[in-house]
């Protein structure tokens, strides 16, 4: 089984990234399912209902998000009712949505996809990412053997720590939020694929997808700056990952990168 995770979609030159290779890359990849880390795609900051449609018609089958998921607020009415878009699992019992979702293949396999968010410099600060993950395996279904996590996390020991602490027991474990992909692909012992951050996919002559000049010149005065999303050129950042659809086990990660 082929699957595709794009990593953190970042404003319109993100989308237009994204959206002008993706069918080309489904072809390319012989890809079965594709997941998209979006929670950037609205100017920098959240995601429309809008933007899913236009995702969902461009066959993307899980959209995951982050911190970032409730800056639009029209989210939190659209979560509801579109079980496709994911918020970290780990927020309090009662948020509106989920952070886990039982998708299925063209050829019918079932996959699963669960989002969660760090603990560590994040804000908001939620429940332990750890205890999530372990509530939703010990419930999954029996026949549900391939399993992605979204591991939305500042710092990288944390996002090392619940690939370890999954080894074996999903099929691969992706980092997003920092915005700058790492070379660290490989798949663990027990057969989890795993990388410490996927990257973004949007304007990397950036801060992390921001204007590079209002960005430092926030750093270099301390006062408030409106932060705008870059524009030029775009890369879009992703992870292209084999699955043993029988076993769920990993056995193929690769780093793809697409510039304008």
């Amino acid at each position: 089984m082929n699957l595709l995770f794009v990593g953190d979609v970042v404003g319109e030159p993100g989308r237009r990234v994204l959206l002008n290779n993706l069918r080309q890359l489904k072809d390319k990849l012989a890809l079965d399912f594709i997941v998209v880390n979006a929670e950037n795609a609205a100017g920098g900051f959240g995601v429309t209902e809008k933007i899913c449609l236009e995702l969902f018609e461009q066959e993307v089958d899980v959209i995951t998000s982050g911190n970032h998921i409730w800056d639009k607020r029209e989210a939190l009415t659209y979560i509801v009712g579109e079980p496709r878009l994911l918020r970290p699992h780990n927020y309090p019992v009662g948020t509106p949505g989920s952070g886990w979702y039982v998708g299925e293949t063209a050829a019918g396999d079932k996959v699963g996809v669960l989002n969660l968010m760090g603990q560590a410099f994040m804000h908001p600060s939620l429940e332990c990412p750890f205890a999530a993950a372990d509530a939703v395996l010990a419930e999954r279904p029996a026949d549900l053997k391939m399993i992605l996590v979204d591991m939305h996390c500042e710092t990288t020991s944390e996002k090392t720590a619940m690939g370890w602490h999954l080894d074996g027991r999903v099929s691969a474990v992706v980092g997003t939020h920092t915005h700058i992909p790492t070379a660290d692909e490989r798949i663990l012992p027990q057969g989890t694929g795993y990388i410490t951050d996927v990257g973004m996919t949007g304007t990397y002559d950036s801060v992390i997808g921001m204007h590079k000049d209002k960005t430092v010149k926030r750093f270099l005065s301390k006062l408030p700056e409106r932060l705008e999303t870059a524009s030029g050129p775009a890369t879009l950042s992703a992870v292209f990952i084999q699955l043993d659809a029988d076993s769920g086990r990993c056995h193929g990660i690769k780093r793809v990168r697409i510039a304008e």
